[in-house]
């Protein structure tokens, strides 16, 4: 880390380059080994003769509850998708709390319900955990720490290495872009907008299982912190190629777009929590666009872009004007305490 950068600050967490950098110099450099090398959502793990996917994630979203979910869906949903993304089959979830002296009950037991309910829909247990309580103004209401396991088929093993993605295969991605970042935006500053935004805060498991079934995938993740525009150059510097976006092809719900317009933020660079990013064949493309708009979840997927051998470790823009130009991560982050 750079001498001037003595204290952590918010950006640290957001997803930026800040992150990645906190990341790189600090904890890998003293956590180092294999396995956490490759850096995935989930660690991909060997026991015995079975291989399992492993993920970590806390969540310290202000406001508690937002339109579209709460702070226990989003646990959940976090989860279950870092190891979904990965190619496994979500099974098993800890979930422990750590909550501020004075903490509403009735507010806590809507948050553990909401937990409970979107757990059994993703189909996973929540088999162990741990609860602690601190003093009043030593933490922000309530904070959330999930882990989770899920089991991987040999086929499936390699998709979050990012290993076989040539020029030419097509970027695919459910739906609408950057609705999660701005509900949270719109409910913690009481914006008031008259459009309707509503987080997109949903398990994509049973989704994406059912691509993998029908379909080869060489690539996904999902674009939670700093949206679909840091996910893209993540990808680009791992693959030493080139990405090219249709910004005409991007989905975007009306309100987001009207609320970024106003804002002066870019919806590639927004949090989502119900969207994945798929890397596949061009010749696959049309066949995964059909198994998702099968699913509610995915009635506004489409290919936003596509791999490509020029300007390689960069993510280029096309406009609808025909102009480019180059999308990069952010250093920090537009929006704070979002997950």
């Amino acid at each position: 880390m750079k001498h001037q950068e003595d204290k952590v600050m918010l950006s640290h967490g957001s997803g930026g380059r800040m992150m990645h950098q906190l990341i790189e110099d600090l904890f890998v450099k003293h956590f180092r080994n294999k396995i956490l090398d490759e850096q995935t959502d989930s660690a991909i793990l060997s026991i015995g003769s079975s291989d399992i996917a492993f993920t970590t994630d806390s969540f310290v979203i202000d406001p508690l509850f937002f339109p579209g979910g709460n702070i226990g869906k989003l646990a959940v949903c976090g989860t279950v998708n870092d190891l979904a993304v990965s190619g496994a089959e979500p099974l098993y979830l800890s979930v422990s709390f750590i909550l501020e002296e004075g903490f509403p009950m009735k507010e806590l037991e809507i948050i553990v319900e909401s937990l409970a309910e979107e757990a059994k829909k993703a189909g996973v247990l929540i088999v162990t955990g741990d609860t602690k309580v601190v003093n009043k103004g030593k933490c922000d209401k309530l904070f959330i720490n999930t882990a989770g396991i899920g089991r991987l088929k040999k086929e499936t093993r390699l998709i979050s290495k990012a290993l076989n993605i040539k020029s030419g295969d097509v970027i695919i991605i459910n739906g609408t872009i950057g609705d999660h970042g701005m509900a949270v935006m719109n409910a913690r500053e009481s914006f008031n907008f008259k459009a309707s935004v509503e987080s997109d805060c949903a398990c994509l498991n049973h989704m994406i299982r059912k691509v993998l079934e029908e379909v080869p995938v060489k690539f996904m993740r999902d674009p939670t912190r700093g949206g679909v525009a840091t996910l893209l150059n993540e990808l680009v510097e791992k693959i030493g190629l080139g990405i090219e976006i249709n910004e005409s092809a991007l989905p975007l719900n009306k309100g987001v777009k009207a609320m970024c317009e106003v804002l002066g933020f870019d919806p590639l660079h927004i949090a989502n929590e119900g969207k994945v990013v798929i890397v596949a064949d061009q010749t696959d493309g049309d066949r995964i666009l059909e198994i998702l708009k099968n699913n509610k979840l995915g009635l506004q997927s489409a290919i936003i872009g596509r791999v490509v051998s020029d300007h390689p470790g960069k993510v280029v823009l096309k406009n609808e004007t025909g102009g480019r130009r180059i999308i990069d991560s952010l250093s920090g982050d537009q929006l704070p305490r979002i997950c």
